[in-house]
């Protein structure tokens, strides 16, 4: 079975060819540069080396204009302090670009870039960052879960969908993922400015239903059941990261895509399958006030075809963490603000349930809405 590898760290086995870095320098304002020794900072350059290793700043002397000019090339490799990610790495050296050039007595920055699969240095824009892809037809998932609260019960096409996307993340966490991805992923669940911590914050400062020692109890609970999981390293998997109705597609009968893959794409599965549940659970309280109907329908569908097919009942210990970081989205008055003050209490008190609890349960979720 093949490993997945979190955005593999691009770095790693590359070296930093001398000529490449005069190309390079020749393409930043100095078009007759002419490298005269590269060596890592601090040591003397060794006589015949032509190639340096990745993560390790260098020291360059070029000769320009008849003068010689020094730089200072900086890498970064990944290490386990939140720098897996080639996004973290890139993240790290822009703010290092933003913050260098505006502080007193500090070096200055020159340039940002990317060191290239082929080897070659690319220049970074420095303005905002954005993204292109390609285009998907279909239909949001929450579409579907809408028009669900106009009806009795669920119809054969919203149970095969159901069906199938556990489907998908049954076999999607059947692919093991690095190890040290496992704590990452909790780490980034609690303290995360997307995560517990930074939702906590949002909430309005004494709001009647999300009080702040309410959410302080959350809060301490949630990091209590990270020190349950932290050494669950070997439950690693592939994940999505966002698996909401409003990141799934749906074209002709169970046809779909999927929107905005995220968090690295590893961690624990309880991740993918509560961010879809709860969802379940959300637009019943809204529609019918009570957690009954279609939803529900979706709901233990979903949740035998996922358990039938993975035999992980493990997730469900793992499950109240980050049932407690997608309820605290869902219950947000910044998030939702239109929602009723007793179905945003509701969310919360399953949360605060889920949490407390030793395990869940998916067919007893009543015992933790009541």
């Amino acid at each position: 079975m093949s490993k997945y590898r979190s955005q593999r760290e691009q770095g790693d086995g590359q070296v930093i060819d001398r000529d490449k870095v005069q190309r390079f320098l020749r393409r930043c304002g100095y078009p007759d540069a002419r490298i005269e020794s590269m060596a890592p900072l601090g040591q003397d350059e060794q006589v015949g080396t032509k190639s340096y290793g990745y993560g390790r700043p260098l020291a360059i002397s070029f000769a320009t204009g008849g003068s010689v000019v020094r730089l200072v090339l900086r890498t970064m490799s990944a290490d386990p302090f939140g720098h897996q990610r080639r996004s973290d790495r890139i993240r790290v050296l822009v703010d290092s670009f933003d913050v260098f050039k505006d502080f007193p007595q500090h070096v200055r920055p020159l340039q940002v870039g990317t060191l290239e699969q082929d080897g070659e240095l690319r220049k970074m824009a420095f303005g905002e960052p954005f993204l292109v892809t390609e285009f998907a037809e279909g239909v949001l998932y929450a579409v579907d879960l809408g028009q669900l609260g106009k009806m009795d019960r669920a119809r054969p096409i919203d149970l095969q969908r159901a069906e199938t996307l556990a489907r998908f993340l049954a076999k999607l966490h059947s692919e093991p993922a690095e190890r040290g991805t496992y704590r990452r992923d909790l780490r980034d669940t609690i303290g995360g400015g997307e995560g517990i911590f930074g939702l906590c914050d949002s909430y309005p400062g004494e709001h009647k239903v999300a009080g702040l020692k309410r959410l302080e109890e959350i809060e301490l609970a949630a990091v209590r059941r990270r020190w349950r999981l932290r050494d669950k390293e070997a439950r690693a998997r592939r994940t999505h990261g966002d698996f909401h109705p409003f990141n799934i597609l749906f074209r002709e009968g169970t046809d779909f895509s999927l929107l905005d893959a995220s968090r690295g794409g590893a961690g624990e599965p309880a991740d993918d399958v509560t961010c879809l549940c709860i969802n379940y659970l959300f637009f019943g309280l809204i529609q019918r006030g009570r957690f009954e109907g279609p939803q529900r329908e979706l709901w233990d569908r979903f949740w035998q075809t996922y358990l039938d097919r993975t035999g992980d009942t493990e997730l469900l210990e793992a499950a109240a963490l980050y049932f407690a970081w997608r309820g605290l989205v869902l219950a947000s008055p910044v998030w939702y603000p239109g929602i009723d003050d007793g179905v945003r209490d509701r969310l919360l008190r399953f949360v605060e349930r889920v949490l407390g609890a030793d395990s869940f349960d998916p067919h007893q979720v009543h015992r933790f809405l009541s």
